[in-house]
């Protein structure tokens, strides 16, 4: 490797340099890492799927096989058993892989099964979170955020650990997946990521509090949308809008679009996957 600027050393002297950080650069490995898996799904006969190019899709004599990925994680699923064992050991083949059995974890998400479907969980997340920060002891709090709260960037303001709220903050993002209800706090605290000030940072850690009285709490946001598939919940948002509305309707308007939106790619994925809609979708 080649020293820093401003260092030079001549001979033989032995000295090293002292990493502080990794120096592998995980977007070109996990780049090339994907593009190894994608070379070799498509020689297994699998198609990647235009909405999700994570997705890898399969069908045979009215039968789907899917595959998901993030990273080196992946979720093998769909009706036809003889496939998945196939994939299965074909992956074996050209990867080192663990089969873990059937999904009970997947990123921080726990998959629980019972006769009225599949529930997802993101406690034991919330709980390391807790531990990971000591706050496990903390003071509770019912509510998540001050109500009419004055956060904003202010001249005299006392700033605080940028790294560490940043990071906090990244975590809650995650964690909104299951927990609708943190989602507009989440939102306030994105807009201070650039210069977070003492202020902020309670805000973020009345969020931790908040938590803490009920880590497994999983309540509706009251703006944004959600869709449902068959029956059942599929995909959600939840956010601050970017701009400002000029009346309520306008605001309506705006996520009217953002649920068209959503449901014309949810509309191509089933086809992609083999089951096109028939009829229209109500909105």
């Amino acid at each position: 490797m080649s020293l820093p600027p401003g260092y030079s050393i001549t001979g033989d002297t032995g000295n090293v340099c002292k990493l502080k950080k990794a120096v592998v650069r995980v977007k070109a490995v996990s780049s090339g890492w994907f593009g190894r898996i994608t070379t070799a799904m498509k020689k297994f006969s699998y198609q990647q799927a235009n909405t999700d190019h994570t997705l890898f899709i399969k069908h045979r004599a009215g039968k789907v096989t899917l595959l998901i990925i993030y990273v080196d994680d992946m979720i093998v699923i769909g009706d036809d058993t003889a496939k998945i064992e196939e994939l299965q050991k074909c992956l074996a083949f050209e990867f080192e892989i663990k089969d873990l059995g059937s999904l009970k974890y997947f990123l921080g998400v726990k998959v629980t099964r019972s006769k009225h479907g599949l529930f997802l969980s993101q406690r034991k997340y919330v709980m390391d979170l807790l531990a990971n920060t000591r706050m496990l002891d903390c003071k509770l709090a019912d509510t998540i955020i001050v109500e009419n709260h004055k956060l904003g960037v202010y001249v005299d303001q006392v700033l605080t650990n940028k790294e560490r709220y940043q990071r906090l903050v990244r975590i809650f993002i995650y964690l909104s997946l299951t927990r609708l209800d943190i989602a507009y706090a989440v939102s306030v605290a994105i807009q201070f990521m650039h210069s977070p000030s003492d202020d902020h940072m309670a805000a973020v850690m009345r969020i931790l509090s908040y938590l803490k009285s009920a880590p497994g709490r999983d309540r509706h946001s009251t703006s944004g949308y959600f869709t449902f598939v068959g029956g059942n919940l599929v995909t959600w948002c939840s956010k601050k809008q970017n701009v400002v509305s000029r009346s309520f309707a306008e605001f309506e308007y705006r996520w009217i679009a953002q649920g068209v939106c959503e449901i014309q790619w949810l509309r191509w994925l089933l086809a992609e996957i083999g089951f096109r809609p028939d009829a229209a979708t109500k909105l």
